[in-house]
């Protein structure tokens, strides 16, 4: 499966070595939604990604990818040490270019 490049880097990055590498997949008004939080920001962005990562110890494999209205939306495969794991979660992706623009996670 082919994903845009910044969308790639989201899924290949490795805590703790690659928070810079995500944190620049982002635009500079980037925000995501996740677990009823947002984070707003390449930085901010980068500090969540990588306390769920320590917490979660978490990996998250794309199976599928479409375009609708404007977004990417990743259904995922994601095993680590939470309940319920594995579980199928969908992200969905806004794009500015080559940035992420928006990310929600569900």
């Amino acid at each position: 499966m082919q994903l845009p490049r910044p969308i790639q880097t989201y899924f290949t990055a490795r805590a703790p070595r690659d928070g810079d590498a995500l944190a620049a997949a982002f635009a500079s008004d980037a925000i995501v939604h996740d677990e009823g939080a947002d984070h707003h920001g390449p930085q901010a962005i980068r500090d969540w990604w990588l306390a769920a990562k320590a917490k979660y110890h978490h990996h998250a494999e794309p199976m599928s990818a479409i375009e609708t209205s404007g977004k990417t939306v990743v259904k995922a495969n994601v095993t680590g040490d939470f309940p319920g794991s594995p579980a199928v979660l969908t992200f969905t992706f806004g794009l500015n270019g080559d940035r992420i623009s928006d990310l929600e996670i569900g």
